[in-house]
């Protein structure tokens, strides 16, 4: 019986840890990809810096879920 709480909390630890660690990055990069989007329509001559700087952006920000991907996995199999 304390094995199977033991095993719901780790499914339920690692479920919210991926549900809040993912709010994070998708708001971020939805923002950044809308911003930037704003910035070409606004001057289109420097699309390409702005492109360039929100694919980088965003790599930098999905990190962040990256991290709570490990710790996720780590609570299940640790």
């Amino acid at each position: 019986m304390e094995n199977a709480i033991i095993e719901a909390a780790k499914v339920l630890g690692a479920g919210l840890c991926m549900g809040i660690g993912a709010i994070g990055p998708a708001v971020g990069e939805g923002t950044a990809v809308g911003k930037a989007l704003e910035g070409m329509a606004r001057q289109p001559e420097v699309s390409g810096t702005l492109r360039t700087n929100m694919i980088l952006g965003c790599a930098i920000t999905e990190t962040t879920g990256i991290y709570s991907l490990v710790i996720a996995l780590l609570i299940l199999f640790m």
